[in-house]
């Protein structure tokens, strides 16, 4: 029986940026009853606050919620009667610097460098920054059109591989890349949990919408976790009521 259930943030907890619905903040109240739970996405700490911490219902057990932003690269516990950084891995200024240039540099070739965005588009999230195609915050369709076959993200992707070969550089949500240090994915951030958690990666099972190859989801299967792959967040839902109904058995 597993111990704990990780999730994915947009797409399957809910709609990219947009705050947990009500019936899926009962959902994971439910949950965390009778399971430890933990969410890993590309999130800063403030997006998490905003989608998941400010929305669960008073009476869930906070204490049994992992919450790993920036892919993992800081981890959030509810403690004392409030949220509290347990560690953060960030950048250092050099880092920041090289990675904002080959940003500057491959949009500039692409013909991506002055298109309509909606807020900022490049963000330094400490341990990760997050290259968002029409800021941060577009309306989700204009973001669900903009990159729907992905070919201007992974032609992104190339050329900064290239310019920053001491980095990961991965795609996210529907159109951000994600630059943290090589190595760092959300397979990364799953063993850095079972460490902390004392957990053991057999003991948990990791929920996404993004797990085949070449999805920010996949590492999750790499490292040989028990995966479910959904469809979108009522699915995820749907999953979630069996894997409660099965642990309180």
């Amino acid at each position: 029986m597993k111990r704990l259930i990780a999730f994915d943030l947009d797409g399957t907890l809910a709609e990219s940026k947009r705050p947990l619905s009500d019936d899926m903040a009962a959902t994971l109240a439910r949950l965390l009853a009778v399971a430890d739970v933990a969410i890993i996405s590309g999130g800063d700490w403030p997006q998490f606050a905003k989608q998941i911490a400010s929305r669960l219902p008073a009476d869930a057990a906070r204490d049994r919620l992992w919450l790993m932003p920036t892919t993992g690269t800081k981890l959030y516990r509810f403690i004392n009667d409030e949220w509290r950084a347990i560690y953060a891995e960030l950048f250092d200024d050099a880092e920041r610097t090289a990675i904002r240039s080959a940003f500057d540099r491959a949009l500039g070739e692409a013909g991506l460098a002055d298109e309509r965005t909606w807020g900022e588009r490049i963000e330094d999230r400490g341990s990760q920054i997050t290259f968002s195609g029409l800021g941060q915050a577009a309306p989700l369709k204009e973001k669900e059109a903009w990159d729907a076959d992905r070919s201007k993200r992974t032609g992104l992707q190339a050329t900064l591989r290239s310019a920053l070969p001491g980095m990961a550089i991965n795609l996210g949500g529907t159109t951000s890349i994600d630059v943290t240090r090589a190595g760092v994915d959300k397979g990364y951030g799953l063993k850095r949990l079972s460490a902390e958690s004392g957990i053991a990666l057999a003991d948990m099972l990791f929920i996404g919408d993004a797990i085949y190859p070449g999805g920010n989801d996949y590492p999750a299967a790499q490292i040989g976790m028990e995966t479910i792959r959904v469809r979108d967040v009522a699915e995820t839902a749907a999953v979630i009521a069996a894997i409660v109904a099965c642990l309180r058995r």
